[in-house]
C-alpha cells in the first residue's frame, strides 16, 4: 500500500511539473510582438458630492406616485 501512495504522488507531481512546463513553453514560443492597444480616455464625470438626482432616480419617483 505504501508503494502505491508514492507512484500516486509521484504520477501527480510529474503530471503538475509537465503542465506548468507546457504552459511556459506556450507562453514564451509566442514571436509575434503585440500591437499596442489604444485605449480611449473616458469622458470624466463631474465630481458630485451628496445626494442627487439621476435619470434611474427618477424613474422611481414616477413608479411610486399614486
Amino acid at each position: 500500500m505504501k508503494q502505491s501512495k508514492l507512484n500516486r504522488r509521484q504520477f501527480l507531481l510529474a503530471a503538475g511539473a509537465g503542465s506548468a512546463v507546457t504552459a511556459s513553453a506556450l507562453i514564451a514560443g509566442t514571436n509575434a510582438p503585440e500591437a499596442p492597444v489604444a485605449v480611449a480616455a473616458a469622458p470624466a464625470k463631474p465630481e458630485v458630492k451628496g445626494y442627487h438626482t439621476s435619470e434611474h432616480i427618477e424613474k422611481y419617483y414616477k413608479t411610486t406616485t399614486i
